[in-house]
Order: C-alpha cells, then structure tokens, then sequence
C-alpha cells in the first residue's frame, strides 16, 4: 500500500469519526435516561440549553426555551401515561413566555407527580416551569430567577417607573405606549405565575399563605432579571425545594457539555481526593 493510498484512508477515517463519535455519545445518552427511568420509574425529560457556535464562523448563539422545545416536551407528555411520574431535568437561562407556558400547563395537567431537577441554574422561564412541578430537587449550589417580563432588552417594571418619574404630558407616545404595554405584561405574567400556585395547592405543593409573597417577589422587578435566587432565597419565599440530587443526574450531564472552541476554561483532575495533596518537602502551608 502506497503513501497515497494511506493519505486517502487517514482522510475517510478522520471525516468519518466526528460521526461515529456523535453515535457514541448518543448511544450513551440514551442508555442513562434509560437507566434512571427504570431506577425512578418514571418518564425522563430533558431540556439543556448550552451555548453552541456555527461552524467555521465561530458566531456564538445562545440557546432558550422556544416553541421546537415546547413541541417537543409536549410530545413526550402525550405519550407519557397519565400514571406515570415525569421527571424534567432543567439546564436553561429561559425563553419565550408561549413555549414556556405550554409546557408549564402540560406538566400541572399530567395526572402523576412532576419533579423538576436542577443541577446548575433554571432562570426566567425555566423557574416559571419549575412551579409547575410538585417537587423541586436542587443542588445545593444551583439557582433559580425572577420571571418578570422583558420588553426587548428592558424590564418592564423598570419601564412603569418612568410613569412615576415624569408626568404624563412631559412624554411622548412612544413611551406611554411601551409603559401600557409593560403593565399589561406584568399582569399576565402574575396571572400565570398565581395560576401556577394555585392549582399546586391541592397537592400540598406550596403553603397558599406564600402565593402573594411568591408572586410579588419574582415578578414585580424588585431585583434586575438575572438575579440569582439561592435553594436558601427559594425555600425562604415557600417554594417546595429540596436540596440533593441523584448522582446519575450530574452524570447525565456530563454527557452534554458546552461545545470546546479552543483549551478548557476550566480543568482539574476527576478523581476525589479523600485527603489533601501533600506538599513537596519544605513547603509549608501559609499560616
């Protein structure tokens, strides 16, 4: 066999791997939401949202709740029997208010218990269809967020207190069109998150006494919309946390990792270190 002949087999074998490993990682996805369906049994969903990059051009998008997501986890709810648990794993800094409230209606409609994992953060929409499940199971460092509406890259609570800042006829129209349409938005959305908390209360989901409490302070614009809301802030405000989540969760996790680019922002040696590194002889630790 010739130079050439092993330049061309090098080729096809390397435009082939990227393929065969795609095949791999999905073969290994599958097996551990098959896995930890059959150790829960229940019907495992997930939605991750990584940041991924256009190939070649290195154009950063970022991903959210959009209404392929809503198709999608709406799909899987059908065919999930109405006996049957549903298990959400949330990885997502939140999206569209339609794609997010059909899935919130589909998962408070499902007839047996919604558990809702996070492992890292559920923001904006993704608390949104937090509440919509019986049970929040958190890690102990991950985070939940406000649900107050945006108008563009504006809260819309922040656009009503221009209201108060100037009287109307010191405005224009564009304005007090834009602060209409920022009230009626708030509105909605304390509609939903209030519909979300009531219909919890017969499963003894969440305390109805927190309800106010609950839908004052994630959707008035108290805090700037990428505020993260500790397990400790959540419990705090009554919402049904629990803290700890199985292991087979980080590890289906690790199985969608954000797309390399380049070298690892972060790198450290995956084992558990039982007692700390020693150090070299005649170093001593800084007192």
């Amino acid at each position: 066999m010739n130079t050439i002949s092993l330049f061309f087999i090098f080729l096809i074998l390397s435009s082939l791997q990227p393929a065969i490993q795609r095949r791999v990682v999905e073969s290994r996805r599958v097996n551990a939401i098959r896995n930890l369906e059959q150790q829960r049994g229940s019907r495992v969903i997930l939605l991750i949202h990584r940041q991924e990059s256009i190939s070649l051009l290195g154009i950063p998008i970022s991903r959210f709740i959009n209404i392929e997501d809503s198709e999608q986890i709406l799909r899987a709810i059908r065919l999930t029997p109405a006996n049957v648990p549903i298990d959400l794993i949330l990885h997502t800094p939140g999206g569209l208010v339609l794609a997010t409230e059909q899935i919130a209606r589909a998962l408070i409609r499902h007839g047996a218990k919604v558990t809702v994992f996070i492992p890292h953060y559920a923001m904006s929409g993704g608390t949104m269809l937090a509440m919509a499940a019986d049970e929040i199971v958190m890690d102990e460092n991950a985070v939940l967020g406000p649900v107050d509406p945006q108008l563009g890259n504006v809260a819309a609570a922040s656009i009503l207190k221009v209201l108060e800042a100037k009287p109307p006829e010191k405005m224009d129209d564009q304005t007090l069109i834009t602060a209409d349409v920022a009230r009626k938005a708030i509105a909605q959305v304390q509609r939903f998150v209030r519909a979300l908390l009531e219909d919890s209360v017969p499963r003894q989901k969440v305390d109805p006494a927190h309800i106010d409490t609950i839908v004052d302070r994630l959707t008035t614009g108290q805090v700037t919309h990428d505020y993260p809301i500790s397990v400790e802030e959540a419990t705090d405000m009554g919402l049904p946390v629990t803290v700890g989540l199985p292991l087979e969760i980080y590890g289906l996790m690790d199985l969608y990792p954000q797309p390399m680019m380049g070298r690892p922002t972060v790198q450290y040696i995956p084992l558990p270190y039982q007692n700390p590194p020693s150090l070299p002889t005649g170093q001593g630790r800084p007192e």
